[in-house]
């Protein structure tokens, strides 16, 4: 074979997680090749330009978690991050989230909206309070992955006193576990509360997870240019350092018995190690056993196979892109760049999701109704839920041409349905009339004479993540918290173990490998798997 078709690693996948292991081993000297099957590296996170105006296509802003900085930090790597706002609203009632004491603030926004509720309010927001803590414990210090070990005085005075508080923390933190919203019905038996507080999170989100989200709104940042400019210069580095990145390069077969993998196109390629940081039922459905000679592997990979068949991904998300002749300052008075709004005080609970679907959506055929009855639903379901909202350009001022404004508006939405709804044959229908109710719905409440301004309009749903991402249901997090079980490490002591595969020579990293999951630990699983090869090639 071409020895130029050799290589020390092979890393597919061009996310987060990939270009993370990437940066790592080619900066060692290693022999690197990163393949991506799109256009472009980043996954979800990344920008593009539509008419002049700047548009993310994934995330909506960096959170840093004691992670991404460390990480730019030891790699040299220089990324410019702007101030990213977060404001939480309901109504016509917006409160901004620039501190700690911000948490008053939305104690007393519930307040208003559900003043019956008072004392439960008080009570949830001390469990939040609660959690921050636990999370400033969490996040205290830089993640030791990215530091100098070898500072012995650093050991001594940060990362020791760390270790401590740490441990006597974790177990607070596990019996947290709990999905939010059963947690939170201890608190208060007023459903349309509870459902204005966790109904933008992922379905049975951990609570600890779930209310750590006002410490999270707190770390986000945004990279100048757009979240594209992040992996781009990660990129950069790659290539800088000698590493390869073929894109729109799809692996269509892993050979562990010949340590090879082919492509779309029939090419080639040897490795000595792989890296695994693409969708991860993907990895198990393309790998050749047949040339594996231990039948005790063999055998650990089909019980992994089967272990993941079954499960699904987490939430997707329906997104509307819109370009709008409104100057920024528009929306500068009514919130910060990165916005949560919830229209209307009822609660998602009134949209009666359990009477659309079959309870255990095994069976698609089992969504109740015709397509009148799943509109009809989509309305109400769009009046009452939570949309996170983004501005780009009111955090950098070049992503929209002067006097006009673009906006990012996102609502969790259901792999299933959107895969039903196309099935049946009104698909496009579908976005046009999910493009219009969102519209009307912003428009009669945070957003007045919106409509009139809209200049243009495009949409992205659970079926365009899946098929630009590549990943299972159009996940955005990984494996799904309603699975019966998660098919991934879930505790933090024994993330380094989230990397190891059953198949020899391959390790995997980001969102599937570890639970719950997101773009700071695609970083550190990218990072960890970079580590093992490392360990086991120098």
């Amino acid at each position: 074979m071409d020895t130029s078709l050799t290589y020390d690693v092979i890393i597919v996948g061009g996310g987060m997680a990939g270009l993370t292991a990437a940066s790592y081993l080619s900066k060692a000297g290693l022999k690197v090749l990163l393949c991506e099957k799109e256009k472009k590296t980043g996954g979800l996170v990344n920008s593009f330009n539509y008419k002049g105006f700047v548009f993310d296509g994934g995330i909506r802003g960096i959170e840093n978690s004691g992670i991404v900085f460390p990480m730019l930090r030891q790699l040299g790597l220089e990324v410019e991050f702007l101030a990213n706002g977060v404001s939480i609203g309901i109504g016509k009632d917006v409160v901004e989230v620039d501190s700690k004491d911000s948490l008053k603030a939305y104690q007393e926004l519930l307040g208003k909206y559900f003043p019956e509720n008072k004392r439960d309010i008080a009570g949830i927001v001390q469990e939040v309070r609660k959690v921050m803590g636990y999370m400033d414990i969490l996040y205290g210090i830089d993640n030791p992955l990215f530091m100098d070990l070898t500072n012995l005085k650093y050991i001594s005075r940060t990362i020791l006193p760390w270790a401590m508080k740490y441990i006597r923390t974790l177990p607070k933190m596990t019996k947290l576990y709990q999905p939010v919203d059963e947690y939170l019905s201890g608190f208060s038996k007023n459903q349309a509360l509870l459902d204005i507080i966790d109904q933008h999170f992922f379905q049975k989100t951990p609570a600890y997870f779930a209310l750590s989200y006002f410490t999270l709104y707190l770390d986000y940042r945004y990279p100048r240019g757009g979240t594209g400019s992040f992996p781009q210069a990660m990129e950069r580095f790659i290539l800088e350092n000698h590493g390869e990145i073929i894109k729109e390069t799809e692996i269509t077969s892993v050979d562990p018995g010949r340590n090879q993998v082919a492509d779309s196109n029939g090419n080639l390629y040897r490795y000595r190690k792989l890296v695994w940081a693409a969708d991860l039922k993907t990895l198990f459905r393309i790998t050749n056993l047949s040339t594996l000679t231990d039948s005790k592997v063999v055998r650990k990979i089909q019980a992994r196979q089967k272990a993941i068949s079954g499960k699904t991904g987490g939430d997707s998300v329906f997104t509307l892109y819109l370009t709008i002749n409104l100057d920024k300052a528009y929306f500068a008075k009514i919130s910060n760049a990165h916005f949560f709004y919830t229209p209307s005080i009822s609660g998602l609970s009134n949209s009666s999701i359990n009477g659309l679907f079959d309870p255990d959506r095994k069976d698609l055929r089992r969504i109740i109704g015709d397509k009148q009855r799943i509109v009809t639903w989509l309305k109400r379901f769009l009046e009452l839920n939570t949309y996170e909202i983004s501005c780009p350009v009111l955090r950098d001022g070049s992503l929209a041409p002067e006097g006009k404004t673009g906006l990012i508006i996102s609502v969790l939405f259901d792999y299933s349905l959107a895969k039903h709804i196309q099935a049946m044959g009104w698909y496009d229908e579908f976005k046009e009339m999910m493009t219009n109710e969102i519209i009307d719905v912003l428009d009669s409440s945070i957003y007045p004479g919106l409509r009139a301004a809209v200049i243009d309009s495009f949409t992205s749903t659970p079926l365009t993540i899946e098929r630009i991402s590549g990943n299972s249901d159009g996940a955005i997090t990984g494996w799904a918290f309603t699975n019966d079980y998660i098919p991934a490490v879930n505790r933090l002591p024994k993330v380094a173990s989230s990397v190891l595969t059953p198949i020899p020579d391959i390790y995997q990293a980001g969102q599937w490998t570890y639970s719950p999951s997101g773009l700071p630990i695609s970083i550190l699983t990218g990072k960890l798997a970079a580590d093992k090869v490392l360990k086991d090639l120098l």
